[in-house]
């Protein structure tokens, strides 16, 4: 076999979320978005590119990708043959710590890994820069992945200048998250289809783009600030004011489940209390909890009450892409 290299990425969640693209096909988002890389939650890609093969090769977790999956992938390293000058095919392995398409970023960590592994494989030598536009090409959200801690993708208006930044890399404050997985199954409406419907559907979406904007500088503000109350305050406001644009498509739609409701209901009674934890979500029914690791332990024994202790999963903030030759 040829030339080959493995490269571990890190899923983020956003804080100002991402949702909306005014470019699909290079995947420009209409509005900037803020995030935090989690060490919980990864993937682990060896790309290998050969002679020997006819066509290429992708397995998830030691099993052929379906179709759909397989086209994608491999128009996505047709964009690395592009630049390495060369047409050869390519064995994708992907061993996914992250349960699949279930709201959990897996599509971030999958689509920087494999940009890594690809490029390196394929004997580029890219910058972090270069390497997070590449992986946007794949997932919006993978440009962040890129990096670790607290990341900035920067939403640009083309190719060259939409790419993520690192706003703090080394996390030196109390912050982390509590992921609740309600369910790890595929969700009904993937990302790409429920974004594409907001946009061309909902009312409030010009109101969305701005709102997301304007959050951004006092996300900022409060990570500088090491403020996990401000932090939290504004992560749930982006949450809910990017689910409420699915309620307000044609068709409506969304992610919450009676269990989502359950897992909010929770952290609102907590914060009531007294104890510093604030809920997100991605595009997916499972909560995230952010909290501090002081009062971590009374908020799992308050969700413990209505999930299973392998339903609640500790995450810190985590680090940014790594490559193996």
């Amino acid at each position: 076999m040829g030339q080959s290299a493995t490269a571990r990425a890190h899923t983020n969640i956003a804080l100002i979320k991402y949702w909306g693209k005014q470019n699909p096909e290079l995947i420009i988002p209409y509005n900037s978005s803020l995030s935090m890389t989690l060490d919980h939650f990864y993937t682990d890609t060896t790309v290998t590119f050969s002679t020997e093969l006819t066509a290429d090769q992708i397995l998830f977790n030691q099993a052929p990708a379906d179709a759909a999956t397989n086209i994608k992938m491999s128009q996505f390293l047709d964009l690395i043959r592009q630049q390495a000058h060369f047409d050869l095919h390519a064995r994708i392995e992907t061993i996914n710590h992250v349960p699949n398409a279930a709201g959990l970023a897996s599509s971030a960590s999958g689509y920087a890994a494999l940009a890594a592994a690809a490029s390196k494989a394929a004997g580029l030598d890219l910058d972090r820069r270069t390497l997070s536009r590449l992986a946007r090409r794949g997932s919006g959200s993978a440009t962040r992945s890129i990096y670790g801690g607290f990341v900035e993708w920067q939403r640009g208006t083309n190719d060259t200048d939409s790419f993520a930044v690192p706003l703090q890399e080394t996390v030196d404050w109390d912050i982390q998250m509590i992921a609740i997985v309600l369910n790890d199954r595929e969700k009904a409406v993937a990302s790409r289809a429920g974004m594409a419907n907001v946009v061309a559907t909902s009312p409030y979406y010009p109101s969305w783009v701005q709102t997301a904007e304007s959050a951004m500088p006092k996300m900022r503000a409060a990570i500088i600030k090491k403020d996990i109350n401000l932090v939290g305050q504004l992560a749930e406001q982006s949450a809910m004011q990017m689910h409420a644009t699915t309620l307000s498509a044609t068709p409506p739609f969304t992610y919450f489940e009676p269990e989502t409701l359950q897992a909010i209901q929770v952290v609102q009674q907590l914060r009531q209390q007294g104890i510093s934890c604030y809920y997100t979500m991605d595009a997916g029914p499972n909560v995230k909890v952010i909290c501090t690791s002081q009062e971590t332990p009374q908020i799992l024994t308050a969700l413990g009450r209505y999930f299973k202790p392998e339903q609640l999963l500790v995450a810190k903030p985590g680090p940014g892409i790594t490559v193996q030759q």
